[in-house]
């Protein structure tokens, strides 16, 4: 059974924030450039590279209901 979970965010005046910092979108970028080239990624490189993304889609979903509360 799934629980529901409730938390609030102040919403930083610069949205530009809400992004993965250079350095892990590069490491993100890497991995998903291995896959692409067709070289498997390693067990933890594959939960490492879900779990990346699983953070920028999260960071996207924040920076779109921050824009939409400011307009």
């Amino acid at each position: 059974m799934s629980q529901a979970v409730a938390f609030q965010l102040e919403v930083p005046d610069d949205l530009a924030r809400f992004h993965l910092p250079e350095g892990v979108q590069r490491r993100l970028d890497s991995l998903l450039d291995q896959q692409d080239r067709g070289e498997p990624l390693s067990a933890d490189e594959r939960r490492e590279a879900e779990g990346l993304v699983n953070m920028a889609d999260l960071l996207s979903v924040l920076r779109l209901r921050a824009e939409r509360l400011t307009k």
